[in-house]
């Protein structure tokens, strides 16, 4: 048996006695050890504080994306030796995958989410505001890292996943973490860690790890700091009550386990394709990971006159589940992650046999494959049966954390929905049906007590990521009994851990700051047509304003033919009575066309490569013969691109303000953003 090492202020350090022991989930053997005991926290945050975040705050976007990537090429080298030591843990392969290869798909994830921020270490959130007539009064709202650390605080079920969900989208946004994982499972987690800080992919102090107790690590937060938690409900609730976090207004974000529920629609009839997702979506949510998942299904809500028949199925698929030791090949389900948890979901368990029956498995025996029941910390698939689940509550407030659920009849959809707001709060549910209504009713009626719905049918069940999955680009969390908080989730996950600020002033102030051209700032003479500078010779606000072109009524007739759009307001011989539009009215991508002939500059080669594509376009009033238009087109932002191949150019994309005008006292016909890439020098 071996001592865990901490990794704090750079260095592994173990702590001043051996701790807590750790075992082998299978054999309940001792393998490790863990301890936090003489590990100073305040000093431990503080570094993260002082050296870890300033080295992350002043990388952009864009160096944290790829620093993500880096470090999830790096650990995908090393999945032998994660998967050998997740194995102890009681994971099958499969669970292993889930843990290890999808915790490593979330930096892959968050590392691409990089391309929707700029190359810059902050980053505009939402739109801007004209604040006055004059146009020299404007506001916005920009997001920046927070200066403190993230404290994650993650449950035993997935110690590698558990981790990298989180830590992706700190690093991401800019701020260092102190990673606390549960001690049961620590022993994995520690060896990920260990490979990321070999790696020196991370700055120093971006990464600290604790095995053991958190100590008085909360006492010393800030209102700087960020902490997430998973686990149980009561835990959470004594953590968000730490009078310091209370008094600093710290971020506490809980992911707490819930009470979720699958449902049947009233549509499946025995025997058909969604009836066959139904029974195998349930298994694998028992078995997966021995049910220890926080997102699995606990209850089961049938129409009653199915009842019966769910009953059989499930059971027979039950049976087909081969358990005990993960290493061999043919076993399905593993075991808990300890006896300690064994034990926990026993006594769980006698609470709901309160009200509810055991219809399948047992609670004192199981048959194992390759393995000593006795020894290993095995449990049976339980399958319970509560036939009055409107009177009584323990069904919706007691959750046996393991290959446990509890089948319950309701009548009408209505009364599922009724049934599934009982759990007060949880993080998915799903419903099996074919029926669009069906869908749309319990979708719409259900949303507001669940963080996720999942609809399941033959149409996706075959590339459904399924029921107890959260995707990193989606929102993961729920509200009420699970915790009330939105991990990950795209852009929403990153913004978590910056810190949202009003700012006002004149556009080219506001422009300087944001690094992003603002309507009404006055431009900058680029000496040169644009078209003509190198990514990195661009400014901001780099601007021209063309010639101007006069739109003919043959024009209009000629871009109709070409085009094929004869719409109405486009032809001569229209009576315009009744319409929107005095006279024959030129289209708006005859506009667009003309804009990008007079602003091209296309009489030989020059660093543009390529029309990357339009965003934001918009028309805003009719143009008719006669009139003169010119384009005032101006830089308004710059995006790096990351080479595919050694062998591709350097380039970037740069987005250009294009205001179509013509000479009137109110000259905006047409606003588009256009995106070209444009070649880096030197290549």
């Amino acid at each position: 048996m071996y001592q865990l090492e901490n990794y704090v202020f750079g260095s592994w350090i173990k702590a001043d006695d051996t701790g807590q022991p750790l075992f082998n989930a299978v054999t309940g053997e001792a393998i490790a050890s863990a301890s936090t005991k003489g590990l100073r926290f305040y000093d431990i945050a503080q570094y993260a504080r002082t050296k870890g975040n300033p080295a992350l705050r002043k990388m952009s976007f864009h160096e944290r994306g790829r620093m993500l990537k880096a470090m999830a090429i790096h650990l995908r080298e090393h999945l032998p030796k994660f998967y050998d030591i997740s194995y102890q843990t009681g994971a099958t392969k499969a669970d292993s995958w889930v843990d290890i290869e999808g915790g490593i798909g979330n930096l892959f994830a968050n590392a691409s989410l990089r391309r929707r921020f700029p190359d810059t270490p902050f980053c505009i959130d939402g739109e801007a505001h004209n604040l006055s007539k004059g146009n020299t009064f404007m506001g916005t709202h920009i997001l920046t890292p927070k200066e403190g650390v993230a404290i994650h605080i993650n449950a035993f079920n997935f110690p590698v996943w558990g981790m990298l969900e989180k830590i992706a989208v700190n690093l991401l946004a800019g701020m260092p973490c102190i990673v606390k994982p549960a001690t049961v499972t620590s022993y994995l987690t520690n060896a990920v860690v260990q490979e990321m800080i070999a790696s020196k992919i991370l700055p120093e102090g971006a990464l600290q790890l604790i095995c053991g107790s958190a100590g008085d690590l909360l006492d010393h937060v800030t209102s700087q700091d960020v902490v997430t938690f998973t686990g149980s409900a009561s835990t959470g609730l004594l953590l968000k009550s730490n009078p310091n976090i209370l008094r600093e207004n710290t971020s506490f974000t809980m992911e707490a386990d819930s009470l979720n529920c699958i449902v049947l629609a009233p549509d499946v009839e025995p025997g058909s394709e969604n009836w066959n997702v139904f029974i195998k979506e349930i298994r694998k949510e028992m078995t997966l990971k021995a049910g220890q998942r926080c997102t699995g299904v606990r209850r089961i809500l049938v129409p009653d006159s199915k009842l019966e028949a769910v009953a059989e199925d499930l059971k027979k698929s039950l049976a087909q589940t081969v358990i005990g030791n993960p290493l061999n090949e043919k076993v399905r389900m593993g075991s808990l992650a300890g006896e300690q948890q064994r034990k926990e979901v026993l006594a769980q368990v006698q609470k709901l046999l309160a009200a509810s029956q055991l219809i399948y498995g047992s609670l004192d025996s199981v048959s194992v494959v390759d393995a000593d029941s006795t020894k290993g910390a095995f449990l049976s698939p339980l399958l319970l049966l509560n036939e009055r689940p409107f009177e009584t509550e323990a069904v919706h407030e007691v959750e046996a954390f393991g290959p446990v659920s509890t089948l319950m009849p309701y009548k009408t959809l209505e009364e599922a929905i009724v049934l599934s707001k009982k759990g007060k709060g949880s993080l998915v549910t799903t419903i099996v049906t074919g029926n669009p209504s069906n869908a749309a009713q319990y979708t719409i009626e259900a949303a507001t007590h669940h963080g996720r719905v999942l609809v399941l049918n033959d149409e996706c069940a075959k590339e459904s990521t399924g029921h107890g999955s959260p995707l990193p680009l989606l929102v993961h969390g729920g509200p009420g009994r699970a915790g009330g908080g939105e991990e990950m989730g795209g852009l929403r996950g990153v913004k978590h851990y910056m810190q949202r600020t009003a700012i006002q002033g004149s556009p080219a102030m506001i422009r300087a700051i944001t690094q992003v051209h603002q309507p009404h700032a006055p431009g900058i003479d680029p000496g040169k047509h644009p078209f003509k500078k190198y990514f990195e010779e661009l400014q901001i606000g780099d601007q021209i304003i063309t010639d101007k072109r006069v739109i003919t009524s043959e024009d209009i007739t000629r871009f109709a033919d070409l085009s094929g759009d004869h719409f109405y307001a486009h032809l001569t011989d229209t009576d315009f009575k009744g319409t929107m539009f005095e006279q024959q009215v030129a289209h708006g991508y005859f506009i667009m066309s003309i804009a990008a002939g007079l602003f091209v500059d296309s009489y030989e080669k020059n660093p543009v490569l390529l029309n990357y594509g339009i965003d934001e376009l918009r028309f805003t009033k009719p143009v008719y013969p006669g009139a003169s238009i010119y384009i005032r087109f101006t830089c308004k932002e710059k995006l790096p691109s990351d080479k595919k191949e050694a062998t591709d150019l350097s380039k970037g994309i740069v987005k250009w303000y294009v205001e179509m005008m013509d000479t009137t006292d109110d000259p905006i016909v047409g606003v588009a953003t256009i995106l070209t890439m444009v070649q880096k020098k030197g290549e």
